[in-house]
């Protein structure tokens, strides 16, 4: 089974430090709709694995949130693909919960949806370094996009123990591993 897993904000759509807290602020990266569109038409299952810490602080409720993956499911649709499966984490920082990344929760979830043991050699991809290590944990390949607050983490350092590879968007990220995959 070909599976790969993204975050959502600053991955698939704008990301705001003061959260996406409308479906009209809601708006996709250049080139992020038709990219997930690409690899769901190549075989690939698309898991979304986001941190949505707005609900338990009352920015938005559960309809919003809903509406806004309703959008994200029907671009991709428009574009003759498809989103396979959302997992998100609904709670606060100081929750105590398993599912907010960098806990491996969410991608747990995801395993079990897809009936793996792991997610060994899975590609996860995100802009800041709490959604590769969730991956990581499992044993997914991590890929960091320069979008969102991926150009933040490059600029403090990566860590050198871990083998990230760097992509400028998620664009790029589906152009290698199709590309790989011809081979």
């Amino acid at each position: 089974m070909k599976l790969i897993v993204l975050d959502r904000d600053g991955v698939i759509n704008q990301d705001s430090d003061h959260y996406i807290k409308t479906v009209e602020e809601w708006v996709p990266i250049p080139g992020a709709i038709e990219a997930i569109a690409r690899l769901s038409k190549a075989g690939y299952a698309i898991a979304v694995a986001t941190n949505q810490s707005g609900l338990a602080r009352g920015y938005f409720s559960h309809a919003t949130l809903d509406a806004m993956h309703d959008k994200l499911r029907e671009l991709v649709k428009q574009q003759g693909g498809d989103v396979d499966m959302i997992a998100y984490c609904p709670h606060g920082p100081d929750d105590d919960c398993d599912c907010r990344k960098p806990l491996p929760g969410l991608f747990q979830q995801i395993a079990s949806h897809f009936g793996l043991p792991d997610l060994q050699q899975v590609p996860v991809v995100g802009d800041t370094l709490r959604d590769l290590e969730a991956g990581m944990s499992l044993g997914c390949i991590p890929y960091l996009v320069r979008t969102g607050k991926g150009e933040r983490y490059i600029a403090k350092g990566l860590p050198s123990d871990w083998q990230i590879t760097v992509m400028d968007d998620l664009s790029a990220v589906a152009d290698s591993l199709l590309n790989s995959d011809e081979r």
